[in-house]
């Protein structure tokens, strides 16, 4: 059976945070609030939650999961260097609305999809993921909806999608944004911003000191 948490109020959030965290270890779907949408998360070095997350959402491997670190310090461990140009836009934009596309540690065992060597990360700016990130690790995370349905801006909406499928909703309010991440790919030998969101892109060009190109 699901619950929903109140983490507006202090007992409720606190009860909360500790359920969804001792969900994410067994295995199980968490929704939580970030700053852009509601998304459904899982530990991100468990393969089998993972691919539960990707039947809650009617999705396949195809479509990789990106995964959120509570930290700055976490993506040394997760990718396979950090060039100046990621800790330029990490220095800029974290926490807050935009991911980064970056070769992932070959040493890593974790599977979230068809991600051909990368990883997509971000640090959200609410106050509840971040608690909940700090407390289990980094985790995979995308957007609490059905696929090819519009991302949940409310804890209720994810709700209406996702149902008995997710165990512990986590409550933060409306999404603040309600609108997608940016997205960066730093793979290449120069930044292509593959999805603008939260983030203008004159703004990230502006904390690179270069004209980023949009892909299209």
């Amino acid at each position: 059976m699901s619950t929903i948490y109140d983490c507006g109020v202090q007992a409720d959030r606190a009860a909360g945070l500790e359920a969804a965290a001792g969900a994410v270890r067994a295995g199980r779907l968490v929704v939580l609030p970030t700053d852009t949408v509601y998304g459904i998360g899982c530990d991100a070095f468990d393969a089998a939650a993972v691919r539960a997350l990707l039947e809650a959402k009617g999705r396949g491997p195809d479509m990789p999961v990106p995964v959120l670190v509570g930290s700055w310090t976490t993506i040394d461990g997760l990718v396979l260097g950090v060039p100046r140009q990621a800790r330029a836009l990490i220095e800029a934009f974290w926490p807050g609305g935009l991911s980064l596309v970056l070769p992932h540690a070959p040493s890593l065992a974790w599977d979230l999809g068809h991600t051909r060597g990368t990883v997509m990360l971000r640090m959200p700016l609410h106050p509840v993921a971040l608690e909940l990130l700090r407390d289990v690790g980094p985790m995979a995370v995308s957007s609490a909806n059905k696929s090819g349905f519009p991302p949940a801006g409310t804890a209720q909406e994810a709700w209406d999608q996702l149902g008995e499928e997710v165990g512990v909703y986590l409550d933060g309010g409306p999404a603040a944004e309600n609108i997608a991440s940016t997205i960066v790919d730093l793979t290449g030998p120069d930044p292509v911003v593959l999805r603008e969101g939260a983030v203008p892109v004159g703004e990230v060009s502006k904390a690179l000191g270069v004209e980023v190109e949009v892909a299209r």
